[in-house]
């Protein structure tokens, strides 16, 4: 089996301001999470976890582009946690690593300092290919980072309405197939829901949704003109370049 924490690459993000090292087979940190980090929206001062953090691309994403937040890393893989608190140390970050199985109980998340309505904001990439109708990967990294039951987004979502604090915001992305039970996941305890499509090009169905959902929240939901990852010539959009670059937010991380 492949050692994580020797055989990887080092990759910039965010034009350059971010570099991380992740492994070279297996789930890589790429668009996603950039994508999803762009759509965060947090504040100095604000305490922010990142659920399945990875090697930390978008909870770091965050930290360089909001000053003075308290980012906490949560993630299974224990090979993956050593890589975020190297990538979080080499890029200047004070974060917290938290190698804990995001499905653990309450007393689990309080042991490890996420107490119950304790955080401002969580952001998180679950996994969400259907475990019924796609094919195992040999690398159980890349499967456990991409292969979802019917329970993995409802226990993700529990996860997160357990710490957030009243008011508190949620931002996940997800596959634009499963929008449906996104909305039913979200339907306890959340509200105020703004989606983002993402999509390939203007004449593709989108192939993500971006969410943010308010805890207690109670307008209405918003829907967003959707994101196109390339232009109509089939080059990459500059709006989305500037925004993987670091130089740009998406409308859901506005106030």
């Amino acid at each position: 089996m492949t050692d994580p924490l020797h055989d990887t690459t080092e990759d910039a993000f965010l034009g350059g301001r971010l570099r991380l090292r992740q492994p070279k087979s297996g789930h890589r940190a790429g668009h996603d999470a950039m994508l999803l980090a762009a759509a965060t929206s947090a504040r100095p001062g604000d305490r922010v976890v990142d659920f399945g953090a990875g090697v930390g691309a978008a909870g770091l994403a965050v930290a360089t582009r909001v000053p003075a937040i308290e980012i906490l890393l949560v993630e299974i893989d224990a090979g993956l946690a050593t890589l975020a608190r190297g990538n979080a140390a080499s890029n200047g970050v004070e974060a917290e690593v938290i190698a804990m199985d995001i499905t653990s109980g309450a007393g689990a998340f309080a042991a490890a300092g996420l107490a119950p309505d304790s955080v401002d904001a969580v952001l998180m990439n679950p996994p969400f290919n259907d475990s019924r109708r796609h094919r195992s990967s040999p690398d159980k990294s890349r499967e456990s980072a991409h292969l979802a039951d019917a329970a993995t987004l409802e226990n993700w979502v529990h996860g997160a309405r357990r710490i957030l604090k009243s008011g508190g915001v949620l931002t996940l992305i997800w596959r634009a197939d499963g929008l449906a039970a996104v909305l039913a996941a979200l339907e306890r305890g959340f509200g105020s829901l703004a989606i983002l499509p993402v999509h390939g090009s203007s004449d593709t169905p989108a192939i993500r949704v971006l969410i943010r959902a308010i805890k207690g929240g109670r307008a209405p939901a918003a829907l967003y003109s959707g994101l196109m990852l390339n232009d109509e010539s089939g080059l990459p959009n500059k709006q989305v370049q500037e925004i993987l670059a670091g130089k740009g937010i998406l409308p859901l991380a506005m106030p």
